[in-house]
Formats: C-alpha cells, sequence, structure tokens
C-alpha cells in the first residue's frame, strides 16, 4: 500500500508560478512510477507528467512540455511538480499517483494503482 499527500496549490496569476509536492508513505521505496493527472470540471483526466523513483527519466504531457517540470528527492520520499508560465487553460485540480505494476503505459490513469486526494490549481487571466 501507497499512501500519497499532495500540497502546494492555489491560485496564481497567468505567467506566475507554483510547486506542487507529492509524499509518498506507507511501502519501501522500490522504483515504481510516480505521475501527475489533472482534471479540470467537465473534462477527462489529463496525464501532466511522469518519472521513477530511482531509474530517473521524465515523460511529459503535450500540453506541459518546456513549461512544467516534474522531479523527486528520494530522501524524503517527495515528487515535485514545478508548473512555470502558467495558464488559464491549466486551471484544474492535480493529482498524485503511483503505479507499482510494471510494463504499463504510463500516461493513462488505468496504470496507477494508488492516488492523492488532488490539490487545486487556479490560473487567472
Amino acid at each position: 500500500q501507497v499512501q500519497l499527500v499532495e500540497s502546494g496549490g492555489g491560485s496564481v496569476q497567468a505567467g506566475g508560478s507554483l510547486r506542487l509536492s507529492c509524499t509518498a508513505s506507507g511501502s519501501a521505496l522500490i522504483d515504481y512510477y510516480m505521475g501527475w493527472f489533472r482534471q479540470a470540471p467537465g473534462k477527462e483526466r489529463e496525464f501532466v507528467a511522469a518519472t521513477r523513483w530511482i531509474a530517473g527519466g521524465t515523460i511529459y504531457g503535450d500540453s506541459v512540455k518546456g513549461r512544467f517540470t516534474i522531479s523527486t528527492d528520494n530522501a524524503k520520499s517527495t515528487v515535485y511538480l514545478q508548473m512555470n508560465s502558467l495558464k488559464p487553460e491549466d486551471t484544474a485540480v492535480y493529482y498524485c499517483a503511483a503505479a507499482t505494476r510494471y510494463g504499463r503505459t504510463y500516461t493513462l490513469s488505468s496504470a496507477y494503482n494508488f492516488w492523492g486526494q488532488g490539490t487545486q490549481v487556479t490560473v487567472s487571466s
């Protein structure tokens, strides 16, 4: 079992920055994937970014490439999402997720078996 707790959401004007954090607990820190997804009202959950705890490597959704950066601090069991040049269309609830099963397509929400509670990000124009 993995428990995930997100923090760092809030409101910001367009062009601003926010950093989201997600701290994992409850399971040994093995080399599984950590991902960020977001869901805006009336829309499907969208892949944002993913990485692996130990092997590293990153994947980004097309809409955030060049603006968002995912990173980890293994000593703190925390994954971050640095969001720069924010746009109103980035407004959504952002979810942290863990995928402890291998051989999945990690841009799909179905690959992830543990989820955080979500944190709201609001970008005003």
